[in-house]
């Protein structure tokens, strides 16, 4: 009998709904948006906005001339092995590191589909208040950044967790 424990491996499947979920809402946006056009969902606050990004997060790096393509695809395919390399040794029981790397890998993926398919990000959430708009983004972006702030909050919880313990031991 082995002693060894499940892995967060299963976590995947939440990184395939945010996958599934992304693609879904941008074949609607595709299909059923205007570009370039503000559609509002509720008027002084959101805007569906059918928008495009060839770069990263801000539009960084967007008129670089289409290598940028690939260095992102490469860059979210590096890192998605990295999380899932991570969860395979993480207890299945730790979902404060399970969910945050199951995010961000779903995000990712989801935007590399749009980059190897259409060369470029679809984008079609805006949020605004009165002049000042926030850049539009899309349900990946939504995951890899709620994923970010789980990884940061619950590696700093954690963290300073695993630093009382071990003082209190010392």
């Amino acid at each position: 009998m082995s002693n060894s424990k499940p892995n967060a491996l299963s976590w995947l499947l939440l990184s395939v709904v945010v996958i599934v979920l992304d693609q879904w809402s941008k074949n609607w946006v595709v299909t059923s948006l205007p570009e370039f056009t503000a559609v509002p969902v509720i008027d002084g606050f959101w805007n569906w906005y059918r928008t495009y990004n060839t770069g990263a997060a801000f539009s960084f790096l967007s008129d670089a001339g289409g290598w940028q393509k690939y260095l992102f695809t490469v860059l979210a395919f590096g890192i998605s092995g990295l999380l899932g390399y991570w969860l395979a040794r993480t207890p299945r029981r730790e979902w404060r590191t399970a969910l945050p790397y199951a995010l961000v890998i779903g995000g990712a993926v989801g935007n590399v589909i749009d980059r190897l398919i259409h060369g470029k990000v679809i984008d079609f959430i805006q949020w605004y208040w009165r002049d000042h708009y926030w850049p539009a983004f899309n349900i990946a972006d939504s995951a890899i950044v709620a994923g970010a702030v789980g990884i940061a909050l619950f590696g700093l919880v954690g963290g300073s967790k695993r630093s009382a313990d071990a003082g209190r031991r010392g």
